[in-house]
């Protein structure tokens, strides 16, 4: 097997010829293959005889993307890309990241996976069916034997973006997420897997679609499917035994139940349980930095107890617990959880038969006030407030000045996506907060005005921060698990490279202000445009505590980390080719 891990100097041994070489999407250089590899790989008469450089490449696909007029179109062009030329399609979007996060991910990857049976071209990642339960293993060879396997990215999509239970469409955003992995967490997109569990779909439009390509029946539910979700981890964990398990948009009332039920013996991972919990706790770390107040002080709303609402609700009360010292039953007591029936209460757990939520329902006497948002929100005096409720508007300007009365500075997160889910638009809060509120969103927003003329710096609080180093960081250490320590220490890691923070503890200006050089207030986590190098620190910091912990694998001096860390940082770059019959190709 070809070592994969490309750097400028590297030379890879190639048997692919020809056609088979430009139809392979890992290896294909396109119009940059250079005039010695043209006649060595027999290409002479299969390109035009200008040899590009990858920078030329990346003009002409730019330019060529420009043509297209709609976020979808932009998103299928890059697809297309993808599927022909790996390095150029990675080295594109890695040069426009901010700009094409939003076309290769959440909001238009969401459109893009409700239209995946209309838009189906060809297959891609691994398909395990129900109905083919038998011959699962056999198909799962099918994909790994032989390949150096690092990261497997599941879905059953029954909780897609927002937009519910999508079927065999979910293969579409474990690929996305392999996608992002390889974008900002430098991990070889040879080493990926993704994998769609078609258990059938509860989508009514999806049933009635004669041109749907998944297994058109109702969802498996109950032993059947945890049996079939069984049978395929088991495969996982026989066959990638040093791999991350990374499950994507599961349903809320499977989300928490299947980590729990493998967190502890294999390295599992699920983005929408903790990775939107880490990267939100990193934001308000860096905000109760900035009001120099700790986790423990703070008593939080939460608006949308779905997965990842409880997902949030958990990694902060955790952080309360391993931090700041405090019990967990006085830690969880800091929690008021509203749901769309309102405050989730120990009447409305039993009505709705959710487990998930007993451990924060609140008694039923606090219903007798009022279960509405802003009830809560009054009663509790909160002093943040968060929103994963995809309710547009749902942070009134009633809620944000109650909330403001009983704080110098409310922390707000209106983490929904997308943008036109969003609880408030941040400009509303500031406006609304008389520019006190501390802001940080689950979308993209423009720099806000503030009161005093200057602007407000919108934090974006995007998994894709955090995901990406914790999963590099466990692939890098060979992690038995994912403990809650390696994800304090990423969460810990990121709040540290804050903006805001900096600015605030005198690292980019006068200690005490928050503000950047040109008097605006910075954001509370970093740019998304620096994404890989903040991933990359997070990497670091998760591995060390993988070492700390006892959970590494490692095969390296400890104090080697950060050198081995870069240089298993995979960089779409195209590396020289040589001619070998057994070499990548070898059938």
């Amino acid at each position: 097997m070809a070592d994969t891990n490309r750097k400028t100097s590297h030379t890879c041994k190639i048997s692919l010829q020809g056609a088979a070489l430009l139809n392979d999407p890992q290896w294909n250089k396109g119009s940059a293959f250079t005039e010695e590899e043209r006649q060595i790989f027999k290409l002479r008469g299969r390109l035009p005889c200008k040899v590009n450089t990858l920078e030329e490449q990346i003009k002409r696909a730019y330019d060529q993307l420009q043509q297209h007029d709609t976020p979808l179109k932009k998103n299928s062009f890059l697809e297309s890309l993808r599927v022909q030329n790996w390095i150029l399609y990675y080295a594109l979007v890695q040069k426009y990241l901010k700009e094409l996060m939003p076309i290769v991910y959440t909001p238009t990857e969401a459109e893009a996976i409700s239209n995946y049976s209309h838009l189906y071209r060809r297959s891609e990642g691994l398909y395990l069916s129900f109905p083919n339960a038998e011959t699962m293993e056999e198909d799962f060879l099918d994909q790994v034997k032989g390949r150096d396997i690092d990261l497997i990215v599941v879905s059953d999509a029954e909780a897609i973006l927002g937009i519910g239970d999508q079927g065999v469409g979910g293969v579409a955003i474990s690929i996305a997420k392999s996608v992002i992995y390889t974008l900002v967490g430098g991990i070889d997109p040879a080493r990926t897997l993704p994998v769609a569990l078609d258990v059938g779909t509860n989508n009514k439009e999806l049933l009635d679609d004669d041109i749907y390509v998944g297994w058109r029946h109702n969802r498996v539910r109950g032993k059947d499917y945890d049996e079939f979700v069984d049978k395929f981890v088991q495969l996982v964990k026989k066959h990638v035994p040093n791999g991350l398990l990374h499950f994507e948009d599961f349903g809320v009332t499977n989300a928490q139940r299947l980590l729990n039920r493998y967190q502890e013996d294999y390295a599992v991972f699920n983005d929408d349980m903790q990775g939107t919990g880490a990267v939100t706790l990193a934001a308000l770390m860096s905000a109760v930095g900035i009001t120099k107040t700790k986790l423990s002080d703070q008593t939080i709303v939460i608006y949308g107890a779905g997965s990842a609402g409880l997902g949030v609700a958990r990694q902060i009360r955790d952080a309360m617990v391993i931090l700041d010292g405090m019990d967990k039953e006085e830690a969880t007591r800091r929690f008021h959880l509203v749901d769309k029936d309102g405050l989730v209460t120990k009447s409305l757990v039993d009505k709705a038969q959710h487990a998930g939520w007993a451990e924060f329902q609140r008694n039923d006497d606090e219903a007798q006030e009022g279960t509405s948002l802003c009830d809560v929100v009054k009663r509790s005096k909160c002093t943040i407030l968060i929103g994963t409720s995809t309710h547009a508007g749902g942070f009134t300007e009633e809620v944000v000045k109650e909330m403001t009365r009983n704080n110098a500075h409310p922390i707000i997160l209106p983490l929904s996506n997308p943008t036109k889910l969003v609880e408030a638009h941040p400009q509303d809060i500031i406006k609304w907060s008389d520019g006190k509120a501390l802001i940080a969103t689950g979308s993209p927003f423009d720099a806000c005005d503030l009161p005093n003329g200057q602007k407000a710096i919108i934090a974006e609080c995007n998994n894709a921060l955090i995901y990406g180093g914790i999963g590099h960081g466990a692939i890098l250490a060979r992690a038995k698990k994912v403990s809650d320590g390696m994800l304090i220490a990423a969460v810990q890691r990121l709040a540290q490279l804050s903006p805001a923070l900096k600015s605030h503890q005198g690292e980019t200006g006068k200690e005490g202000n928050v503000q950047d050089a040109e008097g605006n207030l910075p954001p509370l986590l970093p740019d998304f445009e620096t994404a890989p190098d903040t991933n990359f620190e997070v990497s670091i910091a998760v591995a060390q505590c993988a070492i700390d912990e006892g959970l590494a694998r490692i095969d390296f001096d400890p104090s080697q980390l950060r050198e081995k860390a870069d240089i298993a940082r995979w960089q779409p770059v195209y590396p020289r080719y040589t001619y070998d019959a057994n070499g990548y190709g070898e059938s």
